[in-house]
């Protein structure tokens, strides 16, 4: 996107989802009983696949994680308090870091806090998430990167006993994230009898875009210089265009458990892949169909295609006849296929699934944020309201096409499906381009699914404290009966 191209979007923004309804069990999100889970996990041991990997979006700081805490540093809040009367509960207390337990006056609130962001303390409020130490076992301490590394031979196992990861990293934090990887990889593959093969990649800066100030003028340095800035987790979408593999799973780095809920993670995500799989057969037998019986093509996509995406994608296309309907049809079975996790609404922010229409009047399953959503449009914010499920970010994405050639992703990308952020750079206000997201418009123009998961199976870490919840405890995870 040129510099002039981003202007626009500032001056004019970005236009509003149109959107058609909430997606919701039996219209857009699929609930799978006992027998279609045991199929899609039939399908995943039968299907032929080019290579597994594990896409972790891990590039933040976890600056965000402690934000109430630094705001508590000098006259201790809530968080705080909370903090220090439960530090031993925590996986990163070191009693030489912290202290011993105090009856939590401000003073001691003051030491904690400091000891937990600053040097020489442990340093974590300019750390990555994923060196943070999440959760403690009786012979270990993981960090949010181990945890990954424990999943994945759990679920992402190629043939020949190999797990691939890749995760995309600040450039700053890469020798952390190496010497958090080197020590725990010799001991994992023993352990588990696995060869892991980790890649960690960078945000490309041409992916930057420009900031602007209130006013809509370019922001400038104090050299001159106009402010280029990281544009999201939508830039990531390069990063996934360089994966060889075909099935990928996507996972943020803050959502994992402690190990007791592993069993449950691992059977959903291997139902996803399987689904997944189900699905890109599908696509390939029709398209495949297409070629061998172009004098039957029109009948074929009357008849079966046209009816599967309308049932299955929530796809309805404009009204077309003969080569016309063909090529539509075409068009929309031979892209990349996503199938997303959804959970039940239980009021966390983020994005939710909805069925919208496109600029070419075909409607498509879609996760949108509610900085796309029109507030004041009644209709958009009663569909809003109304949405069931929320977007847990876990996907599983198959990235070739039906003749084994990768798929370009970028050339998948709804441009139109960014926003504006307000943010601020050395104390000065500014605005912020925010390239459409990864899992938003980066793969609007996907073949898309929604399957209903546990919401045991969705546990970030979005704050500190929320590794006090049970499914970062491990004690608390075994009296809760999870196995």
């Amino acid at each position: 996107m040129t510099e002039q191209e981003q202007m626009k979007y500032f001056r004019e923004g970005f236009p509003w989802m149109d959107i058609v309804a909430p997606a919701t069990p039996g219209r857009g999100i699929e609930v799978l009983d006992e027998k279609r889970k045991r199929e899609c996990l039939d399908a995943l041991g039968k299907a032929e696949v080019k290579g597994k990997v594990k896409f972790v979006p891990a590039s933040g700081a976890a600056s965000r994680m402690f934000k109430d805490i630094f705001v508590g540093l000098e006259s201790p809040n809530d968080a705080v308090r909370r903090l220090t009367g439960n530090i031993e509960s925590f996986a990163f207390y070191d009693e030489s870091v912290f202290g011993k337990p105090s009856a939590a006056s401000d003073a001691d609130c003051i030491r904690t806090a400091e000891a937990l962001l600053k040097e020489p303390g442990l340093g974590y409020g300019s750390k990555p998430k994923g060196v943070l130490k999440f959760h403690r076992y009786p012979d270990e301490v993981r960090t949010a990167l181990a945890e990954h590394l424990v999943e994945g031979q759990r679920y992402m196992r190629n043939d020949d006993g190999s797990v691939n990861l890749v995760f995309t990293i600040s450039p700053e934090h890469r020798e952390l994230f190496e010497d958090a990887l080197a020590e725990v990889l010799p001991v994992y593959e023993q352990r588990y009898g696995v060869k892991y093969n980790v890649k960690f990649t960078c945000q490309s800066k041409e992916t930057d875009t420009i900031a602007v100030t209130p006013d809509n003028e370019p922001f400038l340095c104090d050299d001159g210089s106009v402010l280029r800035r990281p544009a999201g987790h939508g830039a990531l979408i390069y990063n996934l265009n360089e994966v060889e593999q075909e099935l990928v799973s996507v996972k943020n780095i803050d959502n994992v458990a402690v190990e007791n809920y592993l069993p449950l993670t691992a059977e959903y995500k291997q139902v996803l892949m399987g689904r997944a799989l189900e699905l890109r057969d599908t696509i390939f037998g029709y398209l495949r169909r297409l070629d061998a019986g172009p004098d039957n093509a029109e009948a074929l996509c009357r008849e079966e295609i046209v009816p599967f995406l309308r049932d299955v994608l929530c796809v309805e296309l404009p009204e077309a006849d003969g080569a016309e309907l063909v090529t539509q049809v075409r068009g929309k079975l031979n892209r990349p296929v996503r199938v997303c996790g959804m959970v039940k609404n239980l009021g966390e922010s983020g994005g939710g699934p909805f069925i919208i229409r496109g600029r070419d009047g075909s409607t498509s399953l879609q996760i949108l944020e509610s900085v796309q959503i029109n507030p004041d449009d009644p209709a958009a914010v009663a569909a809003l309201k109304s949405a069931t499920h929320f977007n847990p970010v876990d996907l599983v994405c198959c990235l070739y096409d039906y003749s084994g050639k990768k798929f370009r992703l970028p050339d998948y990308v709804d441009s139109d499906a960014g926003f504006i952020s307000s943010k601020s750079y050395q104390g000065r206000p500014l605005r912020a381009l925010e390239l459409p997201g990864l899992w938003n418009g980066s793969m609007s123009d996907w073949n898309t699914l929604f399957v209903e998961v546990p919401v045991e199976t969705f546990n970030p870490v979005k704050v500190v404290l929320d590794l006090l919840r049970p499914a970062h405890q491990q004690l608390s995870a075994k009296n809760n009966g999870v196995e």
